[in-house]
């Protein structure tokens, strides 16, 4: 279960005038989302420069993530209408995408993916995201994509993503996980067949941009 363990994975801290300076590698994206916001609420911060990173599933080279990244994307239906250009250097942070149809443009620099360019949807957005945080050497995402034309965002969206990616997820049984979100806080219940697939599905929660907690209540089936 994802948190915030500062023994097996210490966090420098620096402050200065209300800028606060994370870094160090935290065990996985729901332990960074943590102290994130644990760090936000404290008082007198105003500003988090993050350099907080996910400890590799396994160690993979920038190219290596690069060609992960490609195939993913690539051959995943939703993003049939988009372009798909993979760089090694940074993409564009804003801007949009140029051409007929929209485009993900993605880097890969020290493990961080950098997603940018221009999306049809919330939906596309968040998906792109899961997707490079499924790669096993990924450390960091950082998801600059622009929805265009642009489009409300709420709990009701969040919801749809997260079920999304559970039902793309090839190892959780998506239909037998239930979802509610409020205030950006994921519930999840139901029942699964193991307890690597309550805590995959955990994890598939928290890789969703905009997911700020997630409350664990799946239960294990007995075999």
């Amino acid at each position: 279960m994802p948190g915030v363990d500062l023994l097996r994975h210490p966090i420098a801290l620096a402050l200065e005038r209300g800028v606060l300076v994370m870094e160090g590698e935290v065990a996985d994206a729901g332990a960074k989302k943590l102290a994130l916001s644990r760090a936000a609420s404290l008082p007198g911060i105003h500003h988090i420069v993050d350099r907080l990173r996910v400890a590799p599933a396994r160690h993979m080279s920038d190219a290596e993530i690069r060609d992960h990244l490609r195939d993913a994307l690539g051959s995943e239906p939703v993003f049939n209408g988009c372009a798909v250009r993979i760089s090694s250097g940074a993409p564009p942070m804003s801007g949009g995408a140029a051409g007929p149809r929209p485009a993900i443009d993605g880097s890969v620099e020290g493990g961080i993916v950098t997603l940018a360019g221009e999306v049809p949807s919330l939906g596309h957005k968040r998906l792109a995201g899961v997707l490079a945080w499924w790669i096993p050497g990924t450390r960091d995402v950082v998801n600059g994509l622009e929805v265009a034309p642009p489009e409300r965002d709420g709990d009701d969206e969040i919801t749809d993503a997260v079920h999304l990616a559970l039902d793309k997820d090839p190892l959780v049984d998506g239909s037998q996980v239930a979802v509610t979100t409020r205030r950006a806080i994921v519930t999840l219940g139901g029942s699964v067949a193991s307890a690597e697939q309550r805590e995959m599905a955990e994890l598939d929660a928290w890789f969703v941009f905009g997911v700020e907690g997630v409350a664990n209540g799946i239960a294990v089936r007995p075999p």
